[in-house]
């Protein structure tokens, strides 16, 4: 391929921003739309956090318990990167509710606890929250299937498993996303005027807080005050400027139709994206955005178009979501016009990712917001992005403690 046709100019990237400031709007005002934006039932505590919490951390098959101790909103984790376990076992034929409490609640008996404490549990599986702080969950994915689950409570029936087999007891349980967990983990700096969370790692999305007065569609029961968290899913979004690869890509997914973004976007189809380009080309089954980079970064030892081509899907995957943020912001401000200082988490591999040749991801993404920023009116806000290390265990947390 001579030409890059995953090049984007900056007046088709405000396009992408404006569609997706369009559909946010959508999403706030209507149920099952494009770019959902989820409300979160749970309005976090935003300044001197204390108390206790036990954590959970549930991404795919990998399992993480913790405590977590805030003094005057500051965290301390044990152990200090969580207990871990290979849940893998969750995907097996007849693999019940019983035994997925078991499996979670073996690692929390060796955690030693001298008090009750609520449970924070990061959950990263489509579910609908509830109006209690827990989750219903919507429907497995990742190769999970534990049927008698699906719609109903997750929080509440693991920790009544829990209080059968352990003291000191659990109060109360808070059920919030990944990307939620991020979300509220930059509330631990109370300076800024905003908060975003994002993942862009395998997949992606966003989150941020909404007035409730904006969301419509706010269910009309709940009693709550302040700003209410939002999970966007924004994977579902579908930009404009999409390529005829993309297409490919999407029309051989088994999805067909849905994520357009997260497969433009997410370390799990930037290198489909690639294979696409080169169909009579061998390459592995299992090609993601990891084995896209070591082509970049090791340039010597791979055919040149592979690398041009590699570089090119991996600036559009930043320029994409640059315009996400920038339509997000746009959203933002548009509600308060007195916001000029948001705090970003971001969470992900990809997002993280190191290019030994060039820029690295996140200063990609960082430029091409404040060009988009400036082009689109909105040059006086600042995205200050933060990279936490635990920032699930630690908006888990400040859930748990709300």
């Amino acid at each position: 391929m001579e030409k890059n046709i995953f090049k984007l100019k900056t007046k088709q990237l405000v396009e992408i921003a404006q569609s997706l400031q369009s559909k946010v709007v959508n999403g706030l005002e209507k149920e099952n739309t494009e770019v959902q934006c989820i409300p979160t039932y749970i309005n976090p505590q935003t300044a001197s956090i204390n108390g206790q919490a036990l954590v959970l951390d549930l991404g795919g098959t990998n399992y993480r318990v913790a405590t977590v101790d805030f003094v005057d909103g500051t965290p301390t984790i044990h152990p200090e990167n969580g207990w871990k376990k290979d849940l893998s076992v969750m995907k097996s034929a007849g693999f019940t509710e019983q035994d997925l409490f078991k499996e979670q609640g073996d690692p929390i008996k060796e955690i030693k606890r001298s008090e009750d404490m609520p449970i924070g549990y990061c959950f990263s599986y489509p579910a609908e929250s509830m109006l209690d702080g827990d989750a219903k969950l919507l429907r497995w994915t990742k190769g999970v299937d534990i049927k008698e689950m699906i719609n109903k409570p997750i929080g509440e029936p693991l920790m009544d498993y829990l209080n059968k087999e352990n003291t000191p007891k659990f109060t109360g349980v808070k059920v919030i996303n990944d990307t939620v967990a991020s979300l509220f983990a930059g509330l631990t700096d109370s300076s800024f005027d905003a908060y975003i969370g994002l993942i862009v790692g395998t997949g992606t999305n966003m989150a941020t807080f909404i007035s409730p007065d904006k969301i419509k569609k706010l269910n009309p029961d709940y009693k709550g005050t302040g700003l209410i968290p939002v999970n966007l899913e924004s994977g579902n979004f579908n930009p404009p400027h999409l390529t005829v690869i993309d297409q490919k890509v999407d029309a051989c997914s088994d999805s067909k139709g849905a994520q357009r973004f997260e497969k433009a976007v997410s370390g799990m189809y930037l290198g489909e994206i690639l294979k696409s380009v080169f169909p009579c080309d061998e390459f592995e089954a299992r090609f993601d955005a990891q084995k896209l980079t070591n082509i970049m970064n090791y340039p010597d030892i791979h055919k040149k178009k592979y690398v041009d081509v590699s570089r090119w899907i991996y600036k559009r995957s930043a320029q994409l979501v640059a315009a996400s943020l920038a339509g997000l912001v746009a959203v933002l401000v548009s509600h308060d016009s007195s916001i000029k200082r948001i705090r970003l988490v971001a969470e992900g591999s990809l997002f993280w990712s190191e290019y030994k040749k060039g820029k690295n991801y996140k200063d990609q993404v960082a430029d091409e917001l404040r060009k988009l920023l400036s082009e689109m009116g909105l040059g006086s806000v600042h995205v200050h992005i933060s990279k936490m290390e635990n920032a699930n265990l630690i908006g888990s947390a400040i859930a748990a403690l709300s």
